[in-house]
């Protein structure tokens, strides 16, 4: 249970961590420090970002409990 919960902790923080991010990029595009162009591509990365990063955490919780089960 308590990996599970530490599991998604982490990825409620990855989650706002992108929120922030996606936030900062919309801001510098709305003060024309960035293109639409230039902000598409910035929130694309993020995404991908956030999307590697979490499946980086669900292989480790899945690799935990194996272990776990295995003791």
């Amino acid at each position: 249970k308590e990996v599970k919960k530490m599991a998604e902790d982490s990825k409620v923080s990855i989650r706002s961590i992108r929120r922030e991010a996606m936030d900062e990029a919309k801001k510098l595009q709305k003060d024309n420090q960035m293109t639409e162009d230039e902000l598409k591509g910035a929130e694309d990365k993020i995404q991908k970002l956030t999307d590697n990063k979490i499946a980086e955490i669900d292989k480790i919780l899945a690799e935990k409990e194996k272990e776990i089960m295995s003791v």
